[in-house]
């Protein structure tokens, strides 16, 4: 194996969380050794058996309403191709799902005994779920796969070296400056040790679209890490550039049209097996990107219990393999989506006080200005990797092994015994495992998430502006026209003195991780966070004004950034100053009477 590299310094505490970035050579540079490549190499065999398990499983949980249960999907599928149809769909899908359900409805009136129209139930049940399994099996093959990182590797390299020379000319120059603007931190070398022992599941927080390609090219050419397997919008491969490279990729395909119980338990049971397989898996246990801005505080648990399954599934089997659990907390200086993210959350959490907008993200040329403008100011993406844990979310070691939080040694296999020691199947019991699991994964997220400049500014803004109006609601104040007021420098700087102290204090007690530039001067914060978030937007969350006052062109803006540290709760430790936001109509009118007095008196 490779001797790691590194091509820049690397700090690291004794929690073994790494402060700096760090490129590595990869832990398994033959593709075809991959977890990924192996089942995709035997891809008819692997949706036989996601056909099979997803079968069983159905039998098990509704074996005694299989009508019920397919009179609901059948009706479900017809209105789904009526009402939104796809470029992807099958062709002639509307009348499959209506010979189906024509074939149910004949079975169930005709059939005179109750065992033969059981098994013609079975039957189509056995069709559905064979046409699902087909559908979200994606495809893995390794010279796209070469080609896809070759591609990006070249585009992000050279744009580097584009945004560090400040012009194209150096698009083409030999410099690659990748791991000095897309970071992986934290416990990168426990996961790459852990990745030898077992199977890694990255668990993300979710705030831009670009997060899936981030994170994988990152755990590739960064971290030294094997592809993952993840779920992909089947929307995605309604477009032909875009089908052809994620029907590729290994990722598999989620149709998010598709809400029955049958398909469901299809694609979780496609979750689970990839997992017991032995391939690194990726989902977002948040469900889909952070609409508000802030960390995810409550996860969709049915993905993430496929992980506990898995585990379960191996101590039966009588494997040792173990499943670790790593939570991924992505900090970016600003979100290409952030615009549309905060004002669909406003409309849906204040309905008619709020106008949605539309979402341009598809637009490539966006794509492009956003990572030019991220790059191109000597911006960073950071990455972190959380500390492991196992799927009961006990703190794991580099050897694989599992301790509680008061640090006595755990063996998960014990976790899975009924009353007389037997690895046994318990649904129960496995829910209460992930809902255990999916309070630690929030409590990494917090914990080993980034701040950054950006985000500490713009929650010290916003909440001057919520002091300065104590009794306006959210969306009164997001009313008020930001163009009439700007921010109090010297009280701006007070409170983010104070914010960063806290800041500080938590992170020395394993409750978050800061940005060096969190280390500086309270002057160097708000400099660089204002800077930050005035690289891309056109709204801009805060900005310095000609007079060199700290001004908003949007406070919906600014509100989003400031979510991002919402969930630490600093307001309250705030000593808050007197003069906070200041209204230019009252100052303006003010001077304007003074000189019209002329000073006489």
């Amino acid at each position: 194996m490779p001797t790691d590299h590194t091509t820049s310094p690397t700090t690291t505490s004794s929690s073994g969380f790494q402060h700096e970035g760090r490129r590595y050579n990869h832990i398994a540079p033959d593709v075809e050794k991959w977890g990924i490549f192996k089942l995709h190499d035997r891809r008819e065999a692997f949706v036989k058996e996601l056909e099979e398990d997803s079968y069983q499983r159905l039998l098990e949980t509704h074996g005694s309403d299989l009508n019920d249960l397919l009179s609901k999907a059948l009706f479900s599928e017809q209105r789904r191709v009526k009402e939104e149809p796809w470029k992807v769909d099958p062709p002639k899908e509307n009348r499959y799902w209506k010979r189906l359900a024509k074939m149910l409805a004949t079975r169930s009136l005709d059939e005179d005994e109750t065992t033969t129209a059981d098994i013609a139930a079975k039957n189509i049940l056995g069709k559905v779920v064979h046409r699902y399994a087909d559908e979200i099996v994606g495809h893995f093959k390794i010279p796209t796969f070469k080609f896809a990182r070759r591609f990006l590797t070249f585009f992000f390299g050279r744009l580097l070296n584009a945004a560090d020379g400040r012009s194209f000319r150096s698009l083409f120059s030999k410099r690659i400056l990748l791991e000095e603007r897309l970071i992986v931190r934290g416990y990168v070398e426990q996961v790459r040790e852990l990745s030898k022992r077992g199977t890694i599941v990255f668990v993300p927080t979710h705030f831009s679209n670009l997060d899936s390609i981030l994170i994988g090219y990152a755990m590739d050419q960064v971290a030294g890490l094997p592809a993952v397997s993840f779920g992909a919008g089947l929307n995605l491969y309604n477009t032909g550039y875009t089908a052809y490279f994620m029907n590729r990729l290994g990722a598999y395909r989620v149709d998010r049209r598709k809400r029955n119980p049958i398909y469901m338990t299809t694609l979780k049971t496609m979750s689970k097996l990839i997992i017991q397989h032995g391939v690194p898996s990726l989902f977002f246990p948040g469900g889909t990107r952070s609409r508000s801005g802030a960390l995810e505080t409550k996860l969709k648990l049915g993905l993430l219990g496929t992980a506990v399954e898995a585990q379960r599934h191996n101590y039966q089997e009588g494997k040792d393999d173990k499943i670790f659990i790593v939570p991924v907390i992505l900090s970016y200086p600003f979100v290409l989506e952030a615009q549309f993210l905060i004002e669909q959350h406003l409309k849906k959490e204040g309905q008619e006080r709020y106008i949605k907008a539309t979402d341009s993200f598809h637009s490539f040329r966006s794509i492009l200005k956003f990572i030019w403008g991220v790059f191109s100011k000597g911006n960073t993406i950071t990455i972190a990797l959380g500390r492991p844990m196992d799927v009961l979310g006990n703190r794991v070691e580099v050897d694989g092994k599992s301790y509680s939080k008061n640090g006595s040694r755990v063996r998960t296999r014990d976790y899975f015994r009924d009353q007389f020691g037997k690895i046994n199947k318990d649904y129960q019991r496995e829910s209460e495992y992930t809902r255990m699991l999916g309070d630690h994964i929030v409590q990494r997220y917090h914990a080993d998430g980034i701040v950054l400049p950006s985000h500490l500014v713009s929650y010290a803004a916003f909440g001057m502006l919520e002091r300065t109006f104590p009794n306006n609601d959210l969306y009164a104040l997001l009313r008020l026209p930001p163009e009439d007021y700007y921010f109090d420098r010297e009280s701006l700087l007070h409170i983010v003195s104070q914010l960063r102290d806290h800041l500080l204090t938590l992170s020395e007690n394993d409750g978050v991780k800061l940005s060096p530039t969190l280390h500086e001067s309270p002057e160097e914060i708000i400099r660089s966070g204002i800077e930050a978030l005035g690289n891309f937007h056109i709204d801009k969350p805060l900005r310095f004004d000609k007079s060199k006052r700290i001004v908003a062109d949007s406070f919906a803006m600014l509100h989003y950034y400031h979510n991002r540290l919402s969930t630490y709760q600093l307001k309250r430790k705030v000593n808050w100053p007197v003069r906070l936001v200041r209204d230019e109509r009252v100052e303006d009118a003010f001077f304007s009477h003074l000189e019209a007095d002329d000073f006489t008196d």
